[in-house]
């Protein structure tokens, strides 16, 4: 090799090796009498002997279903192969590979001389195989009289190796051959079937038995043969050349994947395992795109059960994007225990998933294909079971049954003890591995629990997420990573996730917490690293601030830097907000209000501190000018109280000037239409709103995560009353109201802006937080409404919001932000942050309320006045009876409660004194014993009461009287996927009389009618009709058309609802003729 060192003898040394390595097949080749099988074998174990580094070596032949292998070794990286081919069809293939790394050399490790060797033998195996079938089809020929198929093509070599070979696998073809000509409706091979099954068709005879509980003869292979032999001469008579090599191919391939088919069914395979199977897989030069569409299937589902997640809904629509070639690039960056059955989690699950649907798109291909994710590693769920077995932790595992308010006391001891355990060996040396892949750019270590981004729980912010500037020595960059992971696991102990679980019954579920560590996207500016922007986007936009934005055009928060600023809510900053299906329509329009309300600070990463900081954006823009990737696309320039796009600015200079208003991005770029075609692509393929987090450095644009949008269930607004006394009203709203079906309230807790205002330092501000989160617990659950200054629930300056967390105000019903003109508190149009997903999630209604507009009421005397139950609730915090007001409602009104509606379509919302509703008519509005009001009931409570109202129409309806033969229930309501707004679905059978039928239409008319109404009570949810009815005749039904199909279906049949109108009528004695 030249430039190796090695001397002229020692080149030569190689080149005779070759050579003899090379004499020695041609030798072995030569034996005309000898076996295929035992040919390969020993080639097999004479190729070594021609490479390089021999004692390193393995070799595997592969013909058709057959491997032949000089060794049994796990599969490597350092292979070389070459095809088999007999008449230009691939049948085989030789693969040489080392067992160990070598210096690289040629091609990988190997010489340019050991890849003419290895094709050369290629070459001679082919024309072996072919000498060898012309002979034996001559030979079958002359003995048996049964010739070569006329224009059987080259596919009848291949068949014919496969009988000479392996002659398990040539009837194994030979009978999926058969099964397709009988499907393909060739009556030859339908009368061939019972020989080549065993089975037997039509009449018994004496020689076929009819006894089922009788054991079936078993089939001698010899017998076996002979069949397969005809099946192969049906198909060259019925079917085209190409068809029948393709289909065999295809077959070979599935033949091949059965050991990854069973790695993946056998549990007890561990991921490293799994891991080697698919390395094994890509060597075998096999792609699951060529297998049967069965086989293609089963192996992606069970790998996204193994590695991603087992949850139905998610498998089936997996399967459909991810390739095996896509956990091949999955598996190599993987971290995990050394029998490791653990999985990635949900967060990164989710981003996979949605990777695969964005790069398979052909719809959407030319708009998304630059849409990139950053470098990502994973850490499985079990890492951190390891973890805590590894330091023996296990008592910390109960702590989630504590009461909240030990849960709360306990998590900073927990996370101490956590960041001080140490890490298996093996998990420290993936971790090391995966440093030397990021280098020394900042990364981010993020949750990714089994539990996480699900419907209905995506535990948005309850798990941490850190940044790590990744600078500096290796030892140091492993100990902050090592750090990081450790207080990510300590979060699945905090009160926020605990108190989540809890509340949707995930307490008793076993949680592991998988991680995922992403490079984070950005550049260096200055001292900083930073994106241009980041940021959150929405298929849903549940708060539109103009009439004219509709739920679905969608919502996108946007900031410059980090996107912390775009999912936190921050008690002294604003983000961008932009409906992607209309652009044009912002949030503030005038310049005094673009200004007033724009991002003035940015989260950076500072890699000479090595910290996450808080930047002012004019700071930023001072210190590092316009080095900033597409600074000009996020900023805009104020001159004389006008906004213009920057042109030929010294941004250093006019940074005090500069705001940010992304309006180069949004109409110079097209972000927007991506963003738009990103949203609706992952809406459309994963059957419902996607909640995405994206960033960009200036130059191209990222996908950080994907998860299920959680929205309300609330399509239709309430009804405003009208001639309410003015002494009634606590308050109204004509802003930003959404629809919202709430109970009647019999408590306020009201926090007095002003005094809130007036207090002097932070630590009674804490404590106002936790007084509020004290008396989330005492009230009665989802029976009262939360009213108090600006931005609750906020980062920064709580003096601009009152400080709390998920578990202080998640048994409240409303939570009503209140803006005095003459204050500084602004209400922050949050809506997508993680605080506001909470409130979504939890059914809670936000309003924000401006009392000072023109026409707004606010009946701040009734909040003032009415006596105060703080002290006798909570004795601890009387001391801020000041500022925190509870006000009992129906004590202070002589038994009245508080009702709120609200309606989004009329940009109203009314709050007001009312009597309680009766007891019917709570129980008709859905009011459970739990306290959850005008909540979409749970699937299997929707279920049950569907069910049982199909039911009762079939035992009411007369089947004399509508000419009725049967009923059945079909769709979302039998399959438990039905909401409140879904129909149900009933296929109906009756006879053809044209007036029988248009009465049975009209009574089921008032029974759709009727049902809508009482659905509407239940659920909130009004409908035009409640029915969809399906007719099926007497024609449709015997030969299984139409909706007939379902009644008769094997897979998800329609449920049959018994007639019993019918039934008692059949049963009544009849009376004698002439009785």
């Amino acid at each position: 090799m030249p430039g190796s060192g090695r001397t002229l003898l020692e080149e030569l040394q190689e080149r005779a090796k070759e050579l003899h390595c090379l004499y020695r097949v041609h030798a072995i080749c030569a034996r005309p009498e000898a076996p295929l099988d035992e040919i390969f074998r020993e080639i097999s174990t004479v190729l070594p002997l021609g490479w390089e580094h021999p004692a390193q070596t393995f070799v595997r032949i592969v013909v058709g279903t057959a491997v032949f292998a000089s060794s049994e070794v796990e599969p490597t990286p350092w292979v070389q192969s070459a095809p088999i081919r007999v008449r230009g069809e691939e049948v085989g293939r030789i693969e040489v590979g080392y067992s160990a790394a070598f210096p690289p050399a040629d091609e990988g490790p190997f010489l340019k001389e050991e890849r003419r060797l290895i094709d050369t033998v290629a070459e001679l195996l082919g024309q072996l195989l072919l000498q060898r079938d012309l002979a034996s089809s001559l030979h079958r020929s002359e003995k048996s009289g049964l010739p070569l198929p006329p224009d059987a093509g080259d596919w009848w070599v291949v068949v014919d190796f496969l009988r000479q070979i392996d002659r398990p696998g040539y009837v194994t073809i030979a009978r999926r051959m058969l099964n397709y000509l009988c499907m393909s409706g060739v009556e030859e091979a339908q009368r061939l079937l019972p020989r080549f099954t065993g089975s037997w068709a039509g009449p018994a005879s004496p020689e076929e038995p009819t006894d089922e509980n009788r054991p079936m003869a078993r089939r001698s292979l010899d017998d076996l043969l002979k069949v397969s032999e005809e099946v192969f001469g049906i198909a060259a008579r019925n079917v085209g050349p190409a068809e029948i090599r393709n289909s065999i191919q295809r077959w070979i391939k599935d033949s091949r994947s059965g050991f990854l088919i069973e790695a993946l069914e056998n549990q007890g395979t561990s991921l490293p395992e799994l891991a080697q199977a698919l390395t094994r897989f890509r060597h075998a030069a096999l792609n699951d795109r060529e297998l049967s569409r069965s086989i293609q299937f089963d192996l992606r589902a069970a790998l996204v059960r193994r590695f991603l997640t087992d949850q139905i809904q998610f498998v089936g629509v997996a399967k459909n994007f991810i390739e095996v070639s896509d956990f091949q690039e999955l598996t190599r960056r993987i971290i995990c225990p050394p029998a490791s059955h653990g999985k990635v989690g949900g967060k990164s699950s989710g981003l996979f998933l949605a990777v695969q649907i964005v790069r398979r798109s052909e719809e959407y291909a030319e708009t998304l294909r630059d849409i990139r994710i950053p470098k990502t590693w994973y850490v499985t769920s079990d890492g951190v079971v390891d973890f805590i077995a590894y330091n023996n932790l296990e008592d910390i595992v109960d702590r989630k049954y504590l009461e909240i308010d030990q849960v709360r006391r306990e998590y900073p001891h927990i996370i101490q003890v956590f960041k001080n355990s140490q890490f298996s060996p093996e998990i420290v040396k993936g971790l090391s591995v995966a440093l030397d892949d990021f280098g020394e750019r900042p990364i981010i270590v993020r949750s990714s629990s089994l539990l996480e981004d699900r419907v209905g729980a995506s535990f948005s912010g309850k798990y941490k997420s850190l940044f790590l500037a990744n600078q500096g020595p290796k030892k140091d960059r492993l100990a902050a990573l090592m750090d990081a992971i450790a207080e990510v696991y300590a979060s699945i102990f905090g009160p926020d996730p605990i108190e989540y679980r809890a509340e949707r019954g995930l307490l008793d579920v076993h949680e592991e917490m998988g991680i995922m560590i992403q490079e984070v996207v950005g550049s260096k500016v200055g001292s900083y690293w930073l994106p241009t922007f980041a940021g959150v986007a929405f298929s849903n936009n549940e708060f539109r601030w103009s009439p004219r934005i509709r739920r679905d055009d969608g919502l996108i928060r946007l900031v410059p830097g980090l996107g912390t600023r775009a999912v936190d809510r921050i008690g002294d900053d604003y983000p961008v907000l932009l409906a992607p299906g209309q652009p044009g329509l912002r949030a503030n329009v005038t310049a005094e209000a673009v200004v007033r309300y724009a991002p003035r600070k940015v989260d950076v990463i500072n890699l000479e501190t090595r910290q996450f900081e808080t930047v002012e954006l004019a700071t930023l823009f001072r210190e590092t000018g316009g080095s900033l990737p597409g600074i000009e696309q996020v900023v805009s320039v104020l001159e004389d109280g006008a906004l213009h796009r920057p042109m030929m600015v010294d941004y250093e200079e006019q940074a005090r000037n500069l705001v940010v208003t992304f309006e180069g991005l949004v109409t110079s770029t097209p972000f927007v239409p991506r963003m738009r075609a990103l949203l609706r692509l992952l809406q459309e393929k994963l059957g419902g709103p996607v909640d995405l987090e994206f960033a960009s450095d200036g130059k191209d644009l990222y996908l950080l995560q994907c998860r299920p949008q959680s929205f309300s269930d609330e399509s239709q607004g309430e009804p405003i009353p009208t001639g309410v006394p003015p002494e009634r009203v606590v308050f109204s709203a004509s802003r930003f109201v959404s629809n919202g079906r709430v109970p009647d309230l019999t408590h306020v807790v009201y926090v007095d802006p002003e005094a809130y205002a007036a207090i002097p330092d932070l630590d009674t501000l804490r404590e106002v937080g936790h007084a509020v989160g004290r008396l989330n617990k005492l009230l009665p659950r989802h029976r009262f409404i939360l009213m108090g200054p600006g931005r609750w629930g906020s980062r920064g300056d709580i003096k601009l919001g009152v400080s709390v967390t998920y578990s202080e105000i998640n048994n409240s019903s409303v939570l009503v932000e209140i803006a005095r003109r003459k204050g500084s508190y602004v209400p922050d149009l949050s809506f997508g942050t993680h605080f506001f997903q909470d409130l979504v999630e939890a059914q809670i209604r936000y309003l924000p309320l401006f009392p000072d507009d023109a026409g707004v009421a606010f009946n701040e005397r009734f909040l003032l006045d009415s006596p105060n139950s703080l002290a006798a609730l909570a004795p601890d915090f009387a001391h801020l009876a000041g500022t925190v007001r509870v006000i009992d409602v129906p004590a202070a009104t002589g038994g009245l409660v508080l009702r709120v509606v609200m309606n989004a379509d009329l940009e109203r919302a009314l709050a007001y004194l009312a009597p309680p509703r009766s007891a019917a008519e709570a129980a008709a509005e859905g009011l459970r014993s739990t306290g959850g009001f005008g909540r979409p009931a749970a699937a299997d409570d929707q279920r049950r009461w569907r069910i049982a109202v199909a039911e009762r129409i079939a035992a009411e309806a007369d089947p004399e009287r509508f000419g009725l033969k049967g009923m059945w229930l079909v769709g979302s309501s039998t399959e438990g996927k039905a909401d409140p707004t879904s129909d149900l679905d009933l296929v109906v059978h009756a006879d053809d009389d044209p007036v029988r039928r248009d009465a049975l239409r009209t009574w089921l008319e008032g029974w759709s009618l009727g049902l809508g109404e009482a659905n509407a009570l239940r659920s909130g949810a009004r409908t035009k009709g409640f029915l969809d009815v399906h007719y099926i005749s007497d024609s449709d039904f015997s030969r299984g058309t139409s909706w007939a199909a379902k009644v008769k279906a094997v897979k998800d049949p329609a449920r049959p609802l018994p007639l019993l109108r019918a039934r008692s009528v059949a049963a009544a004695p009849r009376k004698r003729h002439g009785a």
